[in-house]
């Protein structure tokens, strides 16, 4: 099982006990959390639990997709179908057959775009883009965002019918913050798989070595304490030094010239949990007052 879940915190137990409930149901799971809490390790994770794992894993970055060529990238497309279409293509949903369909960022979505949605959800059936020939869309669903979908419901940025057909089985993966009992037993597989990667030794690091490093916050969660190791090992320093966090936010919220919105998005956090993070580090004056 993936560094995503060392440790031995409940949290940590739970998603175990989750992924054992559901790897071989063909149950749609919605995955939620903050960017960096390792949403997409959950994903193959579940995939790789069950029987499900000797079939295609087939991941969508929804956020990536050109509107215009969604369709196409989901559904496949004939030969002819529209200008370039020089040869026949397997979309995602196809080619996913028996395995699982990993909607990545699935709040980025328009509205338009996810009506389409829906409707593959629903009917289970699709046809190609310019084909007549209906097939069907086997493989489990598994939708990931770093949004509060209910709140994206609420002020009509995201379709509330979309959600219910997602929403079977929810997982809520924990920052960081919320598991530091966790952070020395993960930051530990964390140095020993990047160490392994890029050839090199991990000197031995002392229990306040690793103390720090589960008193910081780490707004960026796993992934944030991934690059932080991976710096310190080519480095060579003599401990991790993250980022201090009221320093960096300040930073970032400066760049954009106080925009809430702007800022969360290099952080790549959600707006809301950038908020409270402004509010505890008691940031409020960098915000553009409108």
């Amino acid at each position: 099982m993936d560094e995503l879940f060392c440790g031995g915190s409940e949290v940590i137990c739970e998603l175990r006990r989750q992924i054992g409930r559901l790897a071989d149901l063909p149950t749609t799971v919605l995955l939620l959390g903050e960017t960096g809490t390792g949403k997409g390790v959950m994903a193959r994770a579940l995939h790789a639990a069950g029987a499900r794992r000797l079939r295609p894993f087939v991941h969508v970055d929804c956020a990536g997709l050109p509107e215009a060529l969604f369709e196409s990238e989901l559904l496949g497309h004939e030969r002819g179908a529209f200008t370039g279409a020089l040869a026949a293509r397997v979309g995602r949903a196809e080619a996913a057959a028996d395995g699982t369909l990993f909607l990545d960022e699935i709040g980025e979505l328009t509205l338009q775009l996810q009506a389409k949605l829906l409707r593959l959800l629903q009917d289970r059936r699709f046809e190609r883009v310019g084909g007549s020939s209906t097939r069907l869309l086997r493989a489990r669903v598994v939708a990931a965002t770093n949004l509060d979908l209910d709140a994206a419901v609420a002020c009509g940025a995201f379709r509330r019918d979309l959600l219910y057909r997602l929403d079977v089985a929810r997982i809520t993966l924990p920052p960081l913050r919320e598991r530091r009992h966790d952070v020395p037993e993960l930051a530990r597989a964390l140095l020993a798989r990047t160490a392994e990667r890029l050839g090199l030794q991990v000197t031995a690091c002392d229990a306040a070595f690793f103390a720090r490093l589960a008193a910081h916050d780490w707004p960026g969660n796993v992934r944030e304490l991934e690059n932080v190791l991976e710096r310190w090992l080519v480095g060579g320093a003599a401990g991790p030094a993250p980022l201090r966090e009221a320093e960096r936010i300040a930073r970032v919220l400066d760049a954009t010239g106080g925009n809430v919105a702007r800022a969360a998005r290099r952080l790549g956090l959600a707006r809301s949990t950038l908020r409270g993070h402004i509010a505890r580090l008691d940031l409020a004056r960098r915000i553009a007052r409108d």
